[in-house]
């Protein structure tokens, strides 16, 4: 690690989908070594899973907490005040909690644990698993620079990440966590277009996912605006204005930013426990 922060051991409790993914970004960028990181799941098939797959340790929450010197925490948000009521005896002011969980919020956890250690929220999407996702994060009352530093130095073995203010952290959910399913259904939807024109379906995939992947890249790295990259492509009398036509007709637009809407109302929803 790059930072001088460098706590020895990690636990990744709640190894579902999106802690499998933070387990196998780090074990392939040798961020953790596979003996210094610990899991936890519901079921014992799933820990025998994380243990073959990934050659990692299993064991039960409280155990792997008081292993650890970081604690991811990616459990379904529902659960997230019992299994913190099962690691807090063993958090202290050398623990980082890292929290990865929708709609939870740094109050919330510092509540439940009785501000027993600093804490980072983290919001990180699936495309973390290779090394592309995107990942926000803010910072406790407790959390220091390098705690923070050091969530960022992780999460960017893993993608990116941006530093924000927590209150934008429901919306970053509806956007950012979400966002890559309504993007597999509009490559899902470019390429069954592909189809439609007589190209054969597996070429129509890797045509719309290329597609989307270079234009993604050119907003990144030209840093232009995408109304002025659309502008490039559209030529006067061309195809291009005939297919935005098409899709301004369907209400594009109004759909995406309602589906970014909605799914950020789920998120806050996600955090109204007590």
């Amino acid at each position: 690690m790059s930072t001088s922060y460098n706590p020895k051991r990690i636990s990744i409790i709640g190894a579902g989908k999106i802690g499998e993914a933070i387990i196998e970004a780090m074990v392939a960028t040798k961020f953790y070594k596979e003996p210094h990181i610990t899991a936890t799941a519901r079921s014992q098939k799933r820990m025998n899973y994380l243990e073959q797959t990934f050659g990692i340790k299993t064991t039960s929450n409280a155990e792997a907490a008081a292993g650890s010197d970081v604690i991811v925490l990616a459990v379904k948000p529902q659960l997230a005040q019992k299994v913190i009521n099962e690691i807090t005896p063993s958090l202290s002011k050398s623990t980082l909690l890292i929290s990865v969980m929708a709609g939870i919020t740094l109050a919330q956890i510092d509540k439940w644990t009785g501000s027993k250690c600093p804490v980072v929220r983290a919001m990180p999407n699936t495309p973390l698993r290779i090394r592309k996702g995107m990942t926000a994060l803010c910072g406790s009352l407790t959390a220091q620079a390098h705690h923070v530093g050091f969530a960022e130095a992780m999460f960017n073995t893993m993608g990116r990440t941006l530093v924000m203010d927590e209150k934008l952290f429901d919306a970053v959910t509806g956007l950012s966590a979400s966002g890559p399913a309504f993007i597999y259904i509009m490559i899902e939807a470019l390429a069954e277009g592909g189809v439609k024109a007589g190209i054969p379906r597996h070429l129509a995939t890797e045509l719309a996912a290329q597609a989307c992947l270079g234009s993604a890249s050119m907003v990144l790295e030209t840093g232009k605006h995408p109304a002025v990259l659309k502008d490039e492509v559209t030529t006067p009398a061309g195809c291009t204005i005939d297919g935005i036509l098409k899709l301004e007709e369907g209400g594009i637009r109004v759909t995406l930013i309602k589906a970014v809407e909605e799914a950020a109302i789920k998120a806050k929803a996600l955090g109204e426990v007590e």
